[in-house]
């Protein structure tokens, strides 16, 4: 989708997106790119970080590549990822997690202690840290959006899901409390559950003949953009339903 650049609802933004080599990183990098805004690519595989780079560059403003392993990041190490922001660009309109860890279905009983404490740090602590560090940064916005992929919570709910499950309700929880905490700021937090998208995440836990109602990650590309912009003030403090690629 492209837009005519008096109506594109990110422009001037400055937007980063975690995970955004993966499934729906890489599309929403894509759409918020195309959308007008300036997309800093944060990941851990730099070779697809670049060709993402590339691929983008070709149909709008080349993005900037940021890599970095959630996995093993500190909180210094997102500290300089904002100090580099603001003194790039002064200010920060937009985060959008993307990145996650999931490995597959297993039992609780049967997990390595180390995946679990893996799982809850990339999906839950890290973007927690990273958020905190961003948040003076996106204070200098006069209206940023930090925006969360959640899964569905019934269905991470059931048997096997394990510490990607709890972190699903953690994120969910992070938005409530984000929300209340920066109301009388800038910054709106909203979460976006997308429904079922065909992602190598998603493939680990269904097969292809048992995931036919699994979409392309960029049939829900649109619904992040619209979170990032001024649209998005409708979802403040929400957890928005993308599965039909509207927002509700």
């Amino acid at each position: 989708m492209s837009f005519r650049p008096d109506r594109a609802p990110l422009s001037g933004r400055i937007v980063l997106v975690t995970g955004a080599h993966g499934g729906l990183g890489s599309a929403a990098s894509k759409a918020c790119a195309q959308a007008g805004a300036t997309v800093v690519l944060l990941g851990r595989k730099v070779r697809q970080l670049e060709k993402l780079h590339d691929a983008i560059a070709a149909i709008a403003k080349a993005p900037v590549l940021y890599p970095l392993d959630l996995e093993g990041a500190s909180p210094d190490d997102f500290a300089e990822l904002a100090a580099r922001i603001d003194d790039a660009y002064g200010r920060l309109d937009g985060i959008l997690h993307c990145a996650a860890d999931f490995r597959g279905l297993t039992p609780i009983e049967h997990t390595e202690p180390s995946a679990f404490a893996r799982a809850m740090h990339v999906n839950v602590t890290a973007p927690a840290w990273l958020t905190q560090a961003c948040l003076p940064v996106l204070r200098k916005s006069n209206d940023a959006s930090v925006v969360f992929v959640v899964d569905d919570l019934e269905r991470v709910s059931s048997a096997y899901w394990g510490a990607y499950g709890l972190a699903q309700h953690a994120r969910v929880g992070l938005v409530s409390m984000l929300h209340a905490e920066l109301a009388n700021s800038p910054i709106r937090v909203a979460g976006l559950q997308p429904g079922p998208m065909r992602t190598g995440l998603r493939a680990k836990a269904f097969v292809d003949d048992m995931d036919r109602d699994a979409r392309d990650p960029a049939f829900a590309a649109q619904a992040c953009v619209e979170l990032l912009s001024p649209m998005g003030v409708a979802f403040n403090g929400e957890i928005a339903n993308g599965a039909t690629g509207e927002l509700e």
